[in-house]
């Protein structure tokens, strides 16, 4: 593994970032009831390859959502921003954080952006508690991670 290298501070880029998934949470909820909760949406949206109950009727909207996310790295470099994101090499490790990431979703009903963005603000406790344990696993797997196994 290589070095450990800082995150960059981009507090102006970061703002812009949080209103817009904001805004898009609003947008979600006002013109369609529902929660914007990225796993619940995608789920969605691939009930078309996976069939699902009860969300083949607001499938449309899923659909547009999810490309609007494939979208918004493409639309910044056509304005000349510089999209990047470093991933792990790992692919091994990759499928595993993927899949606990998809059965902590179901065990917790909903993930980050729907508890931590819809849920926080609509003051739900139970999003509160599913928004504290994802920041323990999230620092504890950091500091597993970082300073115990010694990778970035």
């Amino acid at each position: 593994m290589g070095p450990i290298t800082p995150t960059e501070f981009t507090p102006w880029l970061s703002l812009g970032g949080g209103i817009l998934i904001g805004l898009s949470a609003v947008m979600v909820m006002a013109l369609f009831g529902r929660i914007a909760g990225i796993s619940g949406i995608a789920r969605g949206a691939l009930s078309v390859l996976l069939p699902s109950e009860g969300v083949s009727q607001d499938r449309g909207w899923r659909v547009a959502f999810v490309l609007g996310l494939l979208a918004a790295p493409l639309a910044m470099l056509l304005v000349g921003a510089p999209v990047e994101q470093t991933v792990s090499g790992n692919l091994f490790g990759m499928m595993i954080a993927g899949l606990l990431v998809g059965v902590g979703t179901a065990i917790g009903s909903g993930c980050t952006s729907g508890h931590g963005v819809c849920g926080l603000a609509r003051l739900s406790p139970r999003s509160a508690v599913a928004v504290v344990t994802f920041m323990v696993a999230a620092a504890a797997t950091v500091f597993i991670l970082r300073h115990v196994l010694g990778g970035a």
